[in-house]
Order: structure tokens, then C-alpha cells, then sequence
């Protein structure tokens, strides 16, 4: 634990973009290996198993990208990087959790866990992002 407080908002930023850009790969090596096994070279080719894995990546690639990007601005703003860990830990759980159980091809408790902590990582993110844009960051 020590390890991570110790960190700076920059290292921190790169610890959670790095985690979710390997997470992202991983779920497209996924759709690509579902595709392999399905012989479909374009599209989900009627798939049900080659659309559920498309759209777990999909799903990923719409709120990742945004997390990061709020990650780095609040580390330019000067962020403390224990916020930044805050930030990037629920967003990397949460996405984590939604694409596990969002490939249980049903509803689950962890989609809505899963979609909890990715939507409270973003609020949390924005809104720090707001308040700085209009008072100004103590930090830095």
C-alpha cells in the first residue's frame, strides 16, 4: 500500500490508463479469437457469441477512453495522486466487473455494480474537473 501512496498523480495515471489500456486488449483478443472460432470476418455474422464479445469490448471503449482522459486532466491540473488512485480503482473495477459479468449473457448483480462504480468514477472525475475550471486548482 505504501507503494501507491507514494506515487505521484502522473505515475498513478499511468498505473490505472496502463491497467484499463490492457484490459481493453485483452477483451478485444476476445472478439477477435470469438470471430476465429465462429469464421466470421466482418460484423458479429449473426453470431450471438461473437455480438456478446463485440459488445463487452464496445462497452469498454465508450467509457474507458473518457476516464483516462479525465485522469490526465486532473494530474495537469495537479490532482493529489491518491485521488487519482481513487479515481482510477473504481473505474478499472468497474469496468472490470461489468465485462466479466456482462459476458454471463444475463442480468447480474455485477453489471449493475460494475456500471455503479464506472458512472461514480466519471461523476466524481467531471466534477472535480468543473470545480477546477472555475476556482482553480490549490494543488498546483
Amino acid at each position: 500500500m505504501t507503494l501507491l501512496t507514494e506515487m505521484t498523480a502522473a505515475q498513478a495515471t499511468a498505473l490505472w490508463s496502463g491497467l484499463m489500456v490492457l484490459l481493453m486488449v485483452f477483451l478485444a483478443a476476445r472478439v477477435i479469437m470469438s470471430r476465429r472460432a465462429n469464421r466470421v470476418l466482418l460484423g458479429d455474422g449473426g453470431s450471438a457469441e461473437v455480438a456478446l464479445a463485440a459488445r463487452v469490448f464496445g462497452n469498454a471503449s465508450e467509457y474507458i477512453p473518457a476516464g483516462i482522459g479525465a485522469m490526465v486532466a486532473l494530474t495537469l491540473l495537479g490532482i493529489p495522486g491518491l485521488a487519482v488512485h481513487v479515481i482510477g480503482g473504481m473505474l478499472f473495477l468497474g469496468r472490470l466487473i461489468h465485462a466479466f459479468s456482462l459476458s454471463n449473457r444475463k442480468p447480474t448483480i455485477g453489471r449493475v455494480v460494475g456500471m455503479s462504480l464506472t458512472l461514480l468514477a466519471l461523476l466524481g472525475a467531471g466534477s472535480m474537473l468543473v470545480v477546477h475550471a472555475f476556482v482553480g486548482s490549490p494543488h498546483g
